[in-house]
């Protein structure tokens, strides 16, 4: 209910007054406050002054608060202070979900314990290292923490007493430099953004891994190596790069328990012409679980060898098997010579292969794709593209469908025709 109504309601009925001091769950939203349509006709900061005193009132005339929701992104020069005191003094037992966005969090040692708190998630928040050490001390029932564009956050420290911690997601915090966690039952582990340092500790329950570093290189190595310290136990990997795949050389460790792997490659125009899809072999074989292995390449431009034309032999490595590997997809297949090779090794060496999918389009493997039944939904690829697509197709139907086994299904997503009528992506504009 928007803030004007519920006071309106407030003043008719005292019912509703006490009933609405006592409700569980708020939302703060720039809608919902009253700020939305005042933008234009009042000052930055006097819409901060008013945002201010509007959210200071309702959490002192609160209590017993289960849910928080502030949600806010106003054009404010200065940050709005969340105010820690009113929150925690006398709620500390009741707050469960806390969400905050785009203000100052700076809890202190005076404040008491959040004894109940279950899910903290921080988006555009200003809070030092100490303070949210602090804060996570004392949230001993913490099982969900999420921190996205936290830009003071240096060193994030997790302590032992999180023994319900089982979900972490960290996501550009452009400052951090060091994730340090002891707490003892994280499954799940998201990251996204520079490389840095990290540490579960003895958190060998981490089942769920995200890496997504789009600024680094080899990847795939340092899974093979940091990775697999942290993370032994791991069951679903995703990993993106925006570099090339460095050769991987044999490595004693194995992911034992995986059973999905996606990595996505983001190729640039600057991407190095020896880049060797095959070298992907050795960590497929460091896996002898998987199940589902999904490779999507998102490139810019075609500089890879292309197998078209080329009438040397591909390389082959049968001593590498994948007996427990059922469904692979490959997004952004191209003609590149060592991408075939790839797909035929896999073909050759998973015994137990159900289905190949093999996308010549942009390789997102969206839905919404490409479809002649889906009017304007086309993947709307440029002319070079169309032609790379025209040639993957070929060498599709020359390397590998001959080799594909009559248990294995194999769809192979091409361009529609609109996608080839030149009069019709001219008329849209592209």
């Amino acid at each position: 209910m928007p803030l004007r109504d519920a006071a309106r309601a407030a003043c008719a009925s005292h019912t509703f007054l006490r009933s609405w001091r006592c409700r569980p769950n708020l939302t703060f939203r720039g809608e919902t406050l009253g700020l939305n349509g005042r933008r234009h006709v009042i000052k930055r900061e006097e819409m901060a002054r008013d945002l201010i005193r509007k959210v200071d009132h309702i959490l002192k005339n609160h209590s017993g608060i289960e849910e928080l929701v502030m949600s806010l992104s106003y054009d404010s020069e200065e940050a709005y202070d969340f105010p820690c005191s009113l929150l925690f003094n006398g709620s500390q037992n009741s707050i469960r979900y806390l969400r905050l966005s785009y203000c100052a969090f700076r809890p202190t040692t005076e404040l008491g314990c959040c004894r109940s708190l279950t899910t903290l998630f921080l988006s555009h928040v200003w809070i030092a290292d100490q303070e949210l050490e602090w804060l996570l001390s004392n949230s001993t029932a913490l099982e969900k923490l999420r921190l996205l564009s936290c830009t003071e956050i240096v060193c994030l420290k997790i302590p032992c007493l999180l023994q319900r911690l089982s979900f972490l997601s960290v996501a550009a915090c452009r400052k951090l430099q060091v994730i340090e966690s002891n707490a003892p039952n994280i499954s799940t582990f998201h990251f996204t953004g520079n490389l840095v340092r990290i540490s579960l500790g003895g958190a060998l329950q981490v089942k769920d891994a995200e890496m997504y570093c789009m600024h680094e290189s080899n990847m795939i190595r340092y899974a093979r190596t940091k990775l697999l310290s942290w993370a032994p136990n791991v069951e679903t990997l995703s990993i993106a790069s925006n570099n090339e795949i460095i050769s991987t050389p044999m490595l004693p460790g194995k992911f034992v328990h995986l059973k999905y792997l996606r990595f996505t490659l983001y190729e640039d125009e600057a991407i190095s012409p020896a880049c060797d899809y095959l070298s992907l072999v050795p960590f497929l074989e460091a896996s002898p679980w998987l199940e589902t292995f999904i490779f999507q390449v998102i490139r810019r431009s075609m500089k890879h060898e292309s197998i078209i034309g080329d009438s040397s032999h591909l390389r082959q490595l049968p001593e590498h098997r994948h007996d427990k590997l059922k469904s692979v997809s490959i997004g952004g297949f191209s003609s590149a010579k060592s991408l075939v090779e790839l797909t035929c090794h896999i073909v050759e060496n998973a015994s137990a292969l159900e289905c190949l999918l093999l996308d010549t389009t942009r390789g997102s493997f969206s839905p919404d794709g490409c479809s002649v039944d889906k009017p304007g939904q086309c993947a709307r690829m440029g002319r070079k593209f169309l032609v790379e697509a025209c040639r993957a197709r070929l060498a599709i139907r020359t390397h590998i469908e001959g080799i594909i086994p009559s248990r294995v299904k194999l769809d192979v997503v091409e361009p529609c025709r609109r996608c080839h009528d030149v009069e019709h992506r001219d008329s849209i504009g592209v």
